[in-house]
């Protein structure tokens, strides 16, 4: 594969996976917009596990208590802190995994990479996250999740699989209106994404694991490493200016990429 699409693709996914802007929205137009050929599964599965790695660095502490309570969650144990936020993400996991399942198996997930759909997904949805940031309450924290909230927003991230959406952006959008404050709205879509993430690494990597071959192992790695820097470094940006600054910045690229696509798809 050209260097030239390896690094673009890893950068667009590492950059864009944890902003509100969608990552496969974007992977989807690199070769529609450039002419480039398509980065192919391998690469896709590679940037994901790079932004995987990314995201458990930054939320260590919280990624580390949801791992140590999964087993006492497997006993039917929710007593601890940590068990607790591993049973809210397996929750809100759920949603998505299976939509996920039913768009695989009748094929709608092809349907839908279109130029058109994601104009229309970004300039709509970027609306929508408008709306809930300036009328959000924002006055819950991250500590005040229920189970009740997690699987609200888990059926929310579900419409992420629609390209364009945003995994990142619709799962904000929904924890803004239920209440949350920007930076702990955020930081619970981060935390969901890492089950998120993992599944999808899994489903696409049993796909490309028997035609993947020594290069394209080795373009993977270069892959991965360059998502997770790009990623590491997009997610730490975003979470410190979250502090000062509202989602306004995102919603006006979505809704100016949104129309310049449109246009070129109804031109």
């Amino acid at each position: 594969m050209p260097l030239l699409t390896l690094v673009l693709a890893a950068l667009i996914q590492g950059i864009t996976e944890f902003l509100p802007v969608s990552s496969s929205g974007h992977l989807i137009l690199l070769p529609q917009l450039t002419g480039m050929a398509d980065q192919g599964q391998v690469i896709d599965v590679a940037v994901h596990v790079g932004t995987l790695f990314a995201v458990i660095i930054y939320f260590w502490t919280d990624a580390r208590a949801a791992l140590f309570g999964l087993p006492r969650v497997l006993r039917g144990k929710i007593d601890t802190e940590g068990a607790f936020l591993a049973w809210c993400l397996i929750l809100a996991t759920i949603p998505v995994v299976i939509f996920g399942l039913i768009l695989k198996l009748s094929g709608l997930d092809d349907m839908m990479r279109s130029m058109t759909v994601i104009g229309w997904t970004m300039l709509i949805f970027g609306i929508v996250l408008y709306w809930a940031d300036q009328t959000g309450k924002t006055e819950k924290t991250a500590k005040d999740w229920t189970i009740r909230d997690a699987l609200t927003m888990g059926v929310w991230q579900a419409i992420s699989l629609i390209p364009g959406t945003s995994r990142s952006g619709i799962t904000i959008t929904a924890a803004l209106h239920l209440g949350y404050k920007r930076e702990d709205g955020a930081k619970l879509a981060m935390l969901m994404s890492i089950p998120t993430i993992i599944a999808s690494g899994v489903l696409l990597g049993a796909e490309v694991a028997v035609t993947a071959d020594a290069q394209a192992a080795k373009d993977g790695a270069i892959a991965a490493a360059l998502a997770f820097l790009a990623a590491l470094a997009a997610l730490s940006l975003m979470m410190r200016l979250l502090k000062s600054v509202s989602f306004t910045p995102y919603v006006i690229y979505r809704v100016i990429l949104g129309i310049v696509l449109l246009g070129i798809s109804y031109s």
